[in-house]
């Protein structure tokens, strides 16, 4: 096994007795506030709207409002013992913000924490466009099996542990590399994998040139190169994995078997036969061969990592099966890009071929669909019929011009119409398609139980 990084001066969380998270749920924010909750610090933050996130976290002892209200914060959270974790889709203006500012508080983005827990720890680090939460719950799924020493924190509710946090190891983190505002940067990875490099945040970078050029920049944190592992397309120096391609790691002879993957996997000291993955699409299966290489690199025995992928059962809101029945298929996905969204489609025609999809799409910010219109409306025209909802703003402002109806326009599948969300379970209801799918980023998520139980009420 190879050995954990020495530790670098920097803050001390040994000293913080609170931690105040303002955005507490999000994903990943979420993450950070359970394991801190677990390593018994008092935690309590604001969050704009109640979802099934916090109230997750509420039921586990977690305080949280929201309200943007200063005297809402405890008053045993002082400068001396509390740390600050705040997402940068806060506005400026916001209250508790500049509370917490004009009183000197540490405050730290959740990357730098990240960066932190993570540096005196052997990290392993998954970066990349699309694919990040996936890769790094198999890789935290087969460690934890293993019997590693691993945290793992990750962007999305692993159906496994009904969690965003995997373990609470202490040697051994596992973490998403997230690219938005760049903040991969503060972390300090051992291993890594970069598995896409497409263009978005073109709001933050504002060119796809410029978003390779981060993605180097953290490439180069990789002191060993035989420590990074690539797909075969990326412009980055690593060990290459692909799927029926010569590549150092290759998955081949792929096939389906009662709706799942079987498949070998070449590696540079052996060949693993007959491994079993049950989440769908070719897109999924690049994620657990990176997870594979990663962990096979590390030390994991291959007898470990072929009982943990075959027992891996994916991520709430990853192609998630909500009803999988003889009559009806209804499937929710995050996809939020239209690579994503492709992904999706080649999924579902690979597993239900010559049956009608509906797919019902809400598109994610305004600047990624102004920037990403004409990717959108080629992906999604490539289902059967679609449902086009209102644009959900999230940290953004409306944009002039751009709007579903304009995205609508731009679409080549006839088969197509705007849905309003408080007509989308009448709409659906009365809609024919054997298989459904909701896609985006959005709170078209918090819709996800009312359009189940309606299905189920009227399969």
């Amino acid at each position: 096994m190879l050995k954990a990084k020495k530790s670098k001066k920097e803050m001390n969380l040994n000293q913080i007795q609170n931690v105040y998270f303002i955005g507490i749920g999000g994903i990943g924010m979420s993450a950070l506030a359970r394991y801190f909750k677990y390593i018994g610090k008092q935690v309590s933050g604001y969050d704009k709207t109640p979802s099934m996130l916090t109230s997750e976290l509420i039921e586990s002892g977690i305080d949280i409002h929201f309200e943007d209200n200063i005297s809402l914060i405890p008053g045993d959270y002082n400068v001396e013992n509390t740390l600050v974790i705040f997402t940068p889709a806060v506005p400026a203006s916001h209250s508790e913000w500049n509370y917490f500012i004009e009183r000197n508080y540490e405050i730290k983005k959740r990357a730098e924490v990240l960066g932190i827990i993570t540096k005196d720890t052997f990290s392993f680090a998954v970066a990349g466009t699309h694919g990040k939460t996936t890769t790094s719950s198999i890789l935290g799924h087969i460690l934890f099996e293993s019997g590693a020493d691993v945290t793992a924190f990750v962007g999305g509710i692993v159906e496994n542990y009904n969690s965003n946090l995997i373990g609470t190891g202490k040697t051994v983190t596992v973490v998403e590399a997230d690219e938005f505002d760049r903040s991969f940067l503060h972390l300090h990875p051992d291993i890594a994998c970069v598995t896409s490099m497409d263009a978005d945040h073109l709001d933050i970078y504002g060119t796809s040139d410029a978003i390779e050029d981060s993605f180097r920049e953290f490439a180069s944190k990789v002191e060993d190169k035989n420590n990074l592992f690539i797909t075969k397309e990326l412009p980055l120096e690593g060990v290459q994995c692909a799927i029926n391609e010569d590549a150092v790691y290759k998955a081949y002879n792929v096939r389906i078997e009662d709706g799942s993957y079987v498949f070998d996997v070449q590696t540079p000291s052996e060949i693993i036969k007959d491994l079993h993955f049950g989440l769908p699409g070719k897109h999924n299966l690049m994620n657990g061969l990176m997870a594979i290489a990663m962990a096979k690199t590390y030390g994991t025995p291959t007898e470990s990592i072929a009982k943990a992928i075959a027992s891996f059962r994916g991520i709430r809101r990853r192609f998630s099966y909500q009803i999988k029945s003889d009559k009806l298929v209804y499937i929710d996905d995050y996809a939020h890009h239209p690579t994503e969204i492709n992904a999706v489609h080649q999924a579902v025609r690979e597993l239900y071929p010559g049956k009608k999809v509906l797919a019902i799409f809400q598109p994610h910010l305004f600047s990624r669909t102004k920037d990403f219109v004409d990717g959108f409306a080629e992906s999604l025209s490539k289902f059967d019929e679609v449902f086009l909802m209102d644009i959900y703003p999230a940290r953004e402002l409306p944009m002039e011009g751009v709007t579903s109806e304009w995205l609508l326009g731009k679409m080549t599948n006839s088969n197509k119409k705007i849905v309003a969300k408080n007509d989308l379970l009448a709409q659906i209801k009365a809609n024919d398609a054997p298989i459904i799918v909701t896609i985006g980023a959005g709170d078209i998520g918090e819709m996800v139980p009312s359009i189940k139980q309606m299905l189920n009420e009227n399969i």
